[in-house]
C-alpha cells in the first residue's frame, strides 16, 4: 500500500463558510491550469452522493473528473478523482471541514487509492502534492470577502 497523502489547511471562516466555498462556489476558485479547456467557470460539483463533478467545454462536451462519495454538510466530502485519466484509475480524496477555536476551521485532505495507478503511483503521488499546495491558495483566497 502507497500512504495516503495528507494536505491540511486552518482558516480564518467558520466550517460552514468552508464547505460552502469550497462546493457551492467551486468553479468560482479552481484554476484554469487545472482544467482540460482552461475555463474553471466550466467547472460543476453536483452536491449529493452519486453526483458528478465534470467539466463542460465550450462546445458542449462534459468531461468527467470525479464522482461524490460522501456528502456530509458543512463537515465532510468524498469523491472519486481522475481529472485527464479513466475512471479506471480514480484515486480517493476525503475532505474534512473541522471546527477549531476563534470560530476558525481546518481542512483536512486524505488524498489515497494511488495503487490505481499500476508503476507511475509514486510519482503521481508525489506531483499530487504539489497539485494540492498550488490548489489551496487558491481556495483560501476564495474565502476573503471581496471589496
Amino acid at each position: 500500500m502507497i500512504e495516503p497523502l495528507r494536505v491540511e489547511v486552518v482558516l480564518d471562516c467558520s466550517v460552514e463558510h468552508a464547505f460552502a466555498t469550497w462546493t457551492e462556489r467551486f468553479s468560482s476558485w479552481w484554476p484554469r491550469g487545472h482544467s482540460v479547456s482552461g475555463d474553471p467557470a466550466a467547472v460543476t460539483l453536483e452536491p449529493q452522493i452519486g453526483g458528478r463533478i465534470y467539466e463542460r467545454t465550450s462546445d458542449g462536451e462534459e468531461i468527467d473528473w470525479g464522482l461524490i462519495t460522501a456528502w456530509d454538510p458543512p463537515h465532510r466530502l468524498s469523491y472519486r478523482w481522475h481529472l485527464r485519466r479513466p475512471s479506471a484509475e480514480a484515486t480517493d480524496v476525503e475532505i474534512r471541514f473541522v471546527a477549531v477555536p476563534g470560530g476558525r476551521s481546518k481542512v483536512d485532505i486524505t488524498h489515497t487509492g494511488w495503487e490505481r495507478l499500476g508503476t507511475e503511483a509514486e510519482h503521481w503521488r508525489d506531483a499530487n502534492l504539489g497539485g494540492w499546495r498550488g490548489l489551496l491558495p487558491h481556495f483560501v483566497a476564495a474565502l476573503q470577502p471581496h471589496n
